[in-house]
């Protein structure tokens, strides 16, 4: 789904990931829609993808391997389309993370990245220590898969440029917080 600014022409471009899709992530996740929403009232142009094996895309989920396969795609489409346009990455969840390991492996890098429920658990983080692509988080103040406590353990090894704002949140999906979510990305997330 491609979607420009309502009412300019689009500054830069952003391509937005979605959560996990073995636990019914999806590119209409109401926080995804949030944060392309936000990014494209700051003049983006966003493109949102549902990754392989998920609703009508073919294939089955990959581990994480070709989700960030499926995001090059998407990307090289979205850049291809949009030559001149400064570009971003973006992503909610395991988004995040897909979108922060392709973004940290592009040369040339994205201007930005833009973590939103970045999941802690699980997987390795360590390639963030030598990433040099500006990250931005925005986490739930309750995210039950990246709690405070673990992210602000994590955070001090990710490397600069780097910046972590928390959105009061009952819960990972920013339960009762979408509207001061959608808000943090237009105020940090953007280009």
């Amino acid at each position: 789904m491609l979607e420009e600014p309502e009412d300019a022409e689009p500054r830069y471009a952003a391509l937005v990931c979605h959560p996990h899709p073995l636990y019914g992530g999806t590119m209409h996740n109401k926080v995804v829609y949030r944060m392309a929403r936000g990014l494209r009232k700051t003049g983006a142009v966003v493109l949102r993808f549902n990754f392989r094996g998920v609703n009508l895309s073919e294939g089955e989920h990959a581990q994480g391997v070709g989700e960030v396969d499926d995001a090059r795609a998407a990307l090289d489409f979205l850049r291809t389309r949009y030559l001149n346009l400064p570009w971003m990455l973006a992503g909610f969840s395991f988004g995040s993370r897909v979108a922060l390991r392709l973004g940290c492996s592009l040369q040339p890098a994205p201007s930005r990245a833009l973590a939103a429920g970045f999941p802690t658990r699980r997987e390795d983080n360590s390639y963030l220590a030598q990433c040099r692509v500006p990250k931005v988080f925005i986490q739930s103040t309750q995210d039950e898969h990246g709690p405070r406590a673990e992210l602000e353990a994590v955070y001090p090894g990710f490397a600069e440029p780097k910046e972590i704002h928390w959105v009061e949140a009952t819960d990972h999906f920013f339960a009762g917080a979408l509207d001061p979510f959608e808000r943090a990305v237009e105020t940090f997330g953007g280009l």
